[in-house]
């Protein structure tokens, strides 16, 4: 037992030069909580021979009872104000000279990271950027952009209805408030939040984000469409990408299609994230309905263009392998500074 009883010889001394400088919530730490100093000795006695444990037992006992009293007389000493021990309390406590701990830095939100590499690409093409409200009429929303009185996204299950006002359901609720504020040619982004009355699931969420493509001009057709969508998302995805068109219908786009980019992951090959097709739907666009240029004070007859609308959640989640819309939104720290 001898070594057991150094042992706890050595722990006294080490409590009688502590004492001389560390506060009380510091020695009782180091000595007296559960994974202390103390604790640990008194671990020792089921190792011991049964004819010693008692005497060691009482041995760490006492050296606990008199830690404890010596802790508490400390403890008085300071209330009453007449201890030195303030005095040598480590000066890393008080130092104000020392520099603080900073606070971990936030990252930009994926999804406007996103938005931001987006509109970027279409600064540098030449393009300028229009903003409009969220709360939108009936006109701008649907009449100016040829859906007809009772067209099923009207319905109330679909679009969030606020007095005589609607919740935009689409970013091309800009089109002709830029056309008329700016005139022709333009060339010109709307980008904002939008809202569905939708059911969350991993695909679909009730407000997310959009932006429109809008170039109005003279003889332009479906050329100058196809050459910006495969400049702009060969730039996003920084690799070269080949797009393709299917016929789709659309109310403000006459002929409307959708487009579908060759997977940018397997590069056409086939995996999970394009279901083995090669190809991945990424967005609606087409030619500017003429009825669209009228109701903007545009002469279809002289003037054509072509538009476009992409979902910026869509982009961010397949630039960024996210498969649930959700994560985007719901505010999980550890998945967002991961990004």
């Amino acid at each position: 037992m001898m070594k057991e009883v150094e042992e706890v010889e050595q722990v006294a001394r080490d409590f009688e030069s502590d004492l001389q400088t560390l506060p009380p919530d510091q020695l009782r730490i180091k000595y007296l909580s559960r994974k202390g100093l103390i604790p640990k000795l008194l671990e020792k006695i089921p190792t011991l021979p049964p004819e010693q444990r008692r005497d060691f037992g009482k041995y760490v006992n006492d050296l606990k009872k008199r830690v404890e009293e010596q802790i508490k007389q400390l403890e008085e000493q300071l209330l009453a104000g007449g201890s030195k021990q303030v005095a040598v309390e480590p000066l890393f406590l008080n130092d104000v000279t020392l520099e603080g701990k900073r606070p971990p830095l936030g990252n930009v939100h994926v999804l406007f990271k996103a938005r931001d590499e987006l509109l970027g690409i279409f600064k540098s093409m030449g393009f300028s950027f229009f903003d409009g409200p969220e709360l939108e009429t009936d006109f701008y929303n649907f009449e100016a952009l040829n859906f007809p009185p009772y067209h099923p996204a009207r319905d109330m299950q679909d679009t969030l209805v606020v007095g005589d006002r609607v919740l935009r359901t689409h970013s091309s609720a800009m089109q002709v408030r830029a056309l008329q504020a700016w005139g022709v040619p333009i060339k010109v982004i709307l980008p904002g939040r939008v809202y569905r009355r939708e059911e969350v699931s991993a695909r679909k969420y009730p407000v997310f984000y959009q932006f429109d493509c809008l170039a109005v001009g003279e003889n332009i057709g479906v050329g100058h469409l196809k050459w910006t969508l495969e400049t702009f998302l060969s730039a996003y995805f920084q690799k070269s990408v080949t797009v393709r068109f299917r016929p789709s219908y659309f109310p403000f786009v006459e002929p409307g299609n959708e487009v579908d980019v060759k997977c940018v992951f397997c590069d056409g090959q086939g995996c999970s994230v394009c279901g083995g097709t090669g190809w991945l739907e990424i967005l609606g666009a087409g030619l500017v309905h003429p009825r669209v240029l009228e109701y903007a004070g545009v002469d279809p007859d002289r003037y054509s263009g072509f538009a476009f609308g992409v979902g910026v959640d869509r982009m961010a989640m397949l630039k960024y392998g996210i498969n649930d819309i959700r994560l985007i939104y719901e505010g999980d720290v550890s998945f967002l500074g991961s990004l």
